[in-house]
C-alpha cells in the first residue's frame, strides 16, 4: 500500500502552475535555493533507495540496534548511512547532474541575472548565434557562422566540465549502487 503512494506522484504531478504558486508562497522566488530545495527529492529516488536498503541491510542489524536501545533515527544515521555510501553517491550524482542541467526552472523562478546558472547563458548564446547566422550572408556571414559554432561548442564543453570532473570520484560507487538499488522483478 505504501508503494502505491510513491508511484502515483511519479505519473500524476501537480504541474507547473501549482508548483509556481507553492514556490512563490514559500518565498523561494528569485532565490538560488529554488534550484535545489523543491526538486531534490523524487519518488523514483525513494524507491531505489528503499530497495537498496532492503537488499543490503540485514534485519539482524536493526534487531541488534533495538536491543542496544538505538532509536530508528539513530540506527539510520549511525548504521544504515555508513553502509549505504554507494546509493547515496548514485542518487547524489543523479541529482547533481539534473540540477546542473536544469535551465527551465531557472528561467521560470530566477529573474535576477546574478543567480542564473550557466545553462541559461548557454541557451542565450545558442539562440543569439542561431539568429545571427540566419540573418547574415556572404563571406562575412560564413565567418560569423564558424565563429558562432566555435562559441557554441566551447560553451557546451565549459558547461559539462564540472560534472566530468566529479564523475570519476563517484564512479566506483555508481555500478554497485545502481545494480543493488535497482528494482528487480
Amino acid at each position: 500500500m505504501l508503494g502505491i503512494l510513491y508511484v502515483i506522484p511519479m505519473f500524476v504531478s501537480g504541474g507547473l502552475i501549482p508548483t509556481y504558486m507553492v514556490i512563490r508562497h514559500v518565498g523561494l522566488m528569485n532565490n538560488p535555493l529554488v534550484m535545489i530545495v523543491p526538486f531534490s527529492v523524487s519518488c523514483y529516488d525513494i524507491i531505489v533507495a528503499r530497495t537498496f536498503f532492503k537488499q543490503s541491510i540485514p534485519d539482524s542489524l536493526w534487531e541488534a540496534a533495538q536491543i542496544d536501545g538505538a532509536s530508528t533515527f539513530r540506527f539510520f544515521i549511525r548504521i544504515v548511512l555508513p553502509l549505504s555510501k554507494a546509493i547515496v553517491a548514485v542518487i547524489g550524482l543523479w541529482k547533481a547532474v539534473g540540477i546542473w542541467n536544469s535551465w527551465f526552472n531557472a528561467l521560470i523562478y530566477l529573474q535576477d541575472e546574478a543567480y542564473q546558472p550557466i545553462q541559461l547563458l548557454l541557451r542565450q548564446i545558442l539562440i543569439t548565434n542561431q539568429q545571427a547566422s540566419a540573418a547574415t550572408v556572404g563571406a562575412l556571414g560564413e565567418e560569423l557562422k564558424q565563429l558562432a559554432e566555435m562559441m557554441k561548442y566551447s560553451a557546451i564543453v565549459v558547461s559539462t566540465l564540472p560534472i566530468m570532473l566529479v564523475y570519476p570520484f563517484l564512479q566506483k560507487y555508481f555500478n554497485k549502487g545502481v545494480l543493488i538499488g535497482s528494482v528487480k522483478g
